[in-house]
């Protein structure tokens, strides 16, 4: 099966779709680059008619353009939706080495380029894997009934994908979710769960205005230190979140989950190689892969204060910002970890200052574990095993956050994960990519789960 489904990807020609569409800076909340996120859906639309959709349309609910396809042709099979994103995160060039960030290359086996994994890579997986699936099958029409919903704003939060859900009624009897990873090209795993997501921004307030630190320094109060007090309380010597009640309903790992992750290949050194992470911390008491995939926790993105450009002004700051990100398990509910955020806040932070905390609730994603016993897991179990060639698929998690939780509600459905991009693809860093082998072996993957699925 798996050389047949192979047989019928054309690797040349997936590798120029991708990066055609990579030439598309579609970033999503930039308003010069509008109307590349207009062409870079349409670039999408144009691709799955050219592939045979019957049902194509650009949808816009509010300056982010999302694909909506259909192909509902076999009466009885399952109904499947496709998820995934168009949008990227913006680039800076200064750290791109291998090309800049939309001039694509090809090199040394590997796609670079802005979205080249992130997610333009795995939805063109999915183009070839239903046209390997109808020229291996000799199908006029796929074995399932698909539908395909790639948004435009996954990066800045999906605000926009419950309406488009509702608004075009969307339902389906299982959700494959494509923006996430595998472990490795040689030993692939089937994505089992996602964490949530739920950011917050902090401004914390000191004099009025920037004030020359020799008129004032000492006694005056400091924002930018009191900020760094506050996130360095944020973790204790163990790696816990400080907040109170923080991990009161987390749920897992459970010894199912513990002994799939032990199962996979890991080594502190290879994965230290391939994420580019120096170093090895976290949580006590939990493995890397548990920390990663099945606990919870808070990161520190952006600290701004003074003069972070240009020569220094040698002035106390009036302001001191950061933001934040925190990554919920399963048991955890976004509303009552903001609520924890706010108290703790204001427990901890030092007196003499003022601050604004801003916790983006409607922009929350609540984590989502698919079932252990979903029927599809089998399924696409196999499909692994034809298209990578591997008598072995293990289990993962996916350190992320995303909407899967949204889909699963909104269309009654269970979500499926399965991506191809992989930890050392350097997502939303210079010098991103993918490697086309994977981006192969996941076609051929989807082509053979389509036939399987129907069947």
């Amino acid at each position: 099966m798996r050389n047949a489904m192979h047989a019928h990807v054309d690797r040349d020609a997936l590798v120029a779709d991708l990066m055609d569409w990579i030439r598309l800076p579609s970033v999503h909340g930039v308003p010069e680059n509008a109307i590349d996120l207009e062409r870079s859906a349409r670039w999408l639309a144009g691709a799955l008619r050219e592939t045979g959709f019957p049902e194509v349309e650009v949808a816009d609910p509010g300056g982010a353009p999302a694909v909506i396809a259909r192909w509902c042709a076999a009466p009885g099979a399952p109904t499947v939706l496709v998820y995934s994103h168009h949008d990227v995160r913006a680039a800076k060039e200064e750290t791109w080495a291998e090309t800049p960030a939309y001039r694509p290359v090809l090199r040394d086996g590997y796609v670079y380029g802005r979205g080249a994994s992130d997610a333009k890579g795995q939805i063109v997986a999915h183009l070839w894997g239903v046209r390997a699936h109808l020229a291996a099958t000799g199908r006029s029409v796929p074995a399932v009934n698909l539908i395909w919903l790639v948004e435009g704003e996954e990066e800045t939060g999906s605000a926009h994908l419950a309406g488009l859900l509702a608004e075009h009624g969307i339902e389906a009897d299982l959700v494959v979710y494509s923006d996430t990873l595998l472990w490795h090209r040689d030993h692939p795993a089937i994505c089992m769960s996602m964490r949530g997501g739920l950011n917050a921004r902090i401004e914390v307030y000191g004099p009025l205005r920037d004030v020359h630190s020799g008129a004032v320094s000492g006694p005056a109060p400091n924002p930018l230190v009191a900020l760094a007090r506050l996130i360095g309380r944020l973790h204790d010597d163990k790696g816990r979140v400080t907040l109170p009640g923080f991990y009161d309903t987390v749920t897992g790992p459970g010894e199912r989950t513990r002994a799939a992750f032990a199962a996979l290949p890991y080594s502190d050194e290879d994965w230290l190689a391939r994420t580019e992470t120096r170093s090895i911390g976290g949580e006590e008491g939990f493995t890397v892969l548990e920390r990663l995939w099945a606990r919870p926790a808070v990161e520190v993105l952006t600290v701004v204060a003074g003069d972070p450009d240009g020569p220094a002004r040698g002035a106390v700051p009036a302001v001191a910002t950061a933001s934040i990100t925190m990554r919920t398990a399963p048991g955890q509910v976004c509303a009552e970890v903001a609520d924890q955020l706010r108290r703790w806040v204001r427990d901890t932070i030092d007196e003499g200052v003022a601050y604004e905390l801003t916790v983006a609730e409607e922009l929350a994603q609540e984590p989502y574990r698919t079932p252990d016993d979903l029927p599809a897991v089998a399924v696409l179990e196999a499909a692994m095993r034809d298209g990578f060639g591997t008598s072995a698929v293990g289990r993962m998690g996916n350190a992320g956050g995303g909407p899967a939780d949204l889909l699963s509600t909104a269309t009654g459905a269970p979500v499926l994960f399965f991506g191809t991009g992989l930890p050392e693809d350097r997502w939303h860093d210079g010098d991103e990519r993918a490697s086309v082998d994977v981006l192969v072996a996941g076609a051929a993957t989807l082509a053979s789960f389509w036939g399987r699925l129907g069947r």
